[in-house]
């Protein structure tokens, strides 16, 4: 079995020191680095060719949204998993727009911490239902209306079938629960997702959730008062 290679942001020592107490206990993750600032992210990314960075948000020189803005930005990008202490800040929002695959509390228990970067490693991000409706709902009473335009325009190439894919991944569901839900194979969601992502430009699944929320797809999605 190949290990998860995973490097390690934070500006404070304590907290690297217990990150990586955590992380060494995990026979199947390897901490290839740390860093303290975003400024030493992508010099150590290509040293270390990571295939998952925790990263803390806020950083005294460069902070993790422009590190992670950078990493995405990059071919063959690690994924991000951002380190913060609120789950409803703006700035989770604004790391998960750039491309994060989603995000962690520092008060987290270590074993959903590990977790956490397994399942980013294979490629589901890391966003509970509950989680994603929070930061939906934040991000809906913040939008402004031109947001709301562009995310249509965006939405507007979609077909009918890559547009239900993209309302049943904003609602929070897995690929089985949509293949049951929308009557196909889950090889077929699959393909749909990557063609959402190809159309849109877009890096993982929370950011086609969070795309279909600024569209108001979900408020399309609700029933009337007479349902």
């Amino acid at each position: 079995m190949t290990a998860i290679r995973l490097l390690l942001v934070d500006d404070d020592p304590l907290v690297r020191a217990g990150l990586s107490l955590m992380m060494g206990g995990a026979q199947d993750i390897e901490i290839v680095g740390e860093a303290a600032d975003g400024g030493e992210v992508e010099a150590l990314v290509d040293r270390t060719r990571p295939d998952v960075v925790l990263m803390d948000i806020r950083m005294p020189s460069v902070d993790g949204l422009t590190a992670t803005r950078r990493l995405r930005a990059r071919e063959d990008a690690p994924q991000v998993v951002v380190l913060t202490t609120f789950h409803a800040d703006e700035q989770v929002l604004r790391a998960l727009r750039a491309g994060a695959a989603g995000f962690v509390l520092k008060d987290t228990p270590p074993a959903q911490i590990v977790d956490a970067v397994r399942r980013v490693a294979a490629g589901e991000p890391v966003l509970s239902p509950t989680v994603t409706r929070q930061l939906m709902a934040h991000a809906a009473g913040t939008a402004a209306d031109d947001r709301r335009a562009r995310a249509r325009a965006r939405v507007a190439v979609l077909g009918e079938r890559e547009r239900e894919v993209t309302l049943a991944v904003g609602r929070g569901l897995s690929n089985a629960e949509i293949a049951a839900a929308l009557f196909m194979s889950v090889a077929t969601v699959k393909t749909h997702v990557s063609r959402v992502l190809a159309k849109l430009d877009l890096n993982n699944r929370v950011q086609i959730a969070l795309l279909a929320y600024d569209a108001g797809l979900l408020d399309e999605d609700r029933p009337g008062p007479d349902a």
